[in-house]
């Protein structure tokens, strides 16, 4: 039957037609001459019909019959197809390749994300990446609904998750965020206590602080911005103060000043999330494994 052609039948009958020799061609094969012969007249076999002509020329060149040439493009192409198929499936299994889906929190996304991702694709150029960036609850959602290979977020309460595994990766405490000319501006560090004074701005990770002996602080504030850039809009016009992680306060801001928090220290862990029972693609196998070697780290140093 053609559906039980070999591929290395096809490559040993075109390097008999090409070297005009089963001699020739049981070199190239690192195999003996009737094992060639033998090869080929299976071929045949399953065809139907002769490739080569029985009788030799003087020249002692093997020839091709009518049916033969007619069948050697179209072994070659099935040769072909299959070597380019072969190729992208190494390529994809060694991460050079292939489509890697991303979802992570925007602090992240910003902070981390592109030095890893600019190493990570110098290995891999002709790898395509699809990163979206959201709040964790958005991140967890994709990951659920198997939009990404996975997520790099936090999750409060891995527990609840019992299809989630979260590997934890980074960690950032939990600060004050105000503008530079705030009288919280020049402190070291700051009580939680302190800020029951001020006007506090919500935002989406204000529920870090649920839990902690802060976590009154969020029932006295009267705004909720989810937007970064609306919330230090509010900061900047003097609307009051907000607590973000160091990774989500802007690096090097002119404007703002970012102050830890103490008595209680509240700390981050953002890592890895992905589907328990769902196995990694090969480039996101590979992205996974490649952020553990470079990042893991950072939490044994920060701890």
């Amino acid at each position: 039957m053609l559906a039980d052609l070999k591929i290395a039948q096809l490559r040993h009958f075109i390097w008999v037609a090409e070297l005009k020799g089963f001699h020739a061609a049981a070199e190239r094969a690192h195999r003996t001459q009737p094992a060639i012969s033998l090869s080929i007249r299976d071929l045949e076999n399953k065809l139907g019909e002769a490739l080569f002509e029985k009788h030799h020329s003087k020249t002692n060149k093997t020839e091709l019959t009518p049916f033969g040439h007619y069948f050697l493009p179209k072994a070659k192409e099935l040769i072909s197809h299959h070597d380019r198929v072969a190729e992208d499936m190494e390529l994809l299994a060694k991460h050079r390749t292939g489509h890697l889906r991303l979802a992570s929190v925007p602090s992240i996304a910003s902070r981390v994300l592109p030095a890893l991702l600019q190493d990570f694709v110098s290995q891999a150029p002709d790898l395509h990446i699809s990163c979206f960036d959201d709040n964790s609850d958005a991140v967890i959602r994709m990951i659920e609904n198997q939009q990404v290979d996975f997520g790099l977020t936090n999750l409060l309460k891995p527990d609840l998750y019992t299809n989630l595994t979260f590997t934890p990766i980074w960690q950032d405490e939990v600060g004050v965020v105000c503008p530079v000319g705030h009288p919280l501006a020049e402190e070291v560090s700051v009580d939680w206590k302190v800020l029951k004074e001020y006007r506090l701005i919500g935002n989406g990770t204000s529920r870090l602080l649920e839990g902690t002996d802060a976590a009154g602080l969020l029932d006295k504030s009267p705004l909720y911005v989810s937007n970064m850039i609306s919330l230090l809009a509010m900061l900047d016009a003097g609307f009051g103060i907000t607590t973000l992680p160091r990774y989500a306060f802007p690096e090097n801001s002119p404007n703002f000043r970012f102050v830890p928090l103490h008595s209680p220290q509240v700390i981050r862990r953002i890592g890895v999330v992905q589907q328990t029972n769902r196995s990694l693609s090969p480039p996101a196998e590979a992205f996974y494994k490649y952020i553990l070697q470079q990042c893991c780290s950072d939490l044994e140093e920060d701890a």
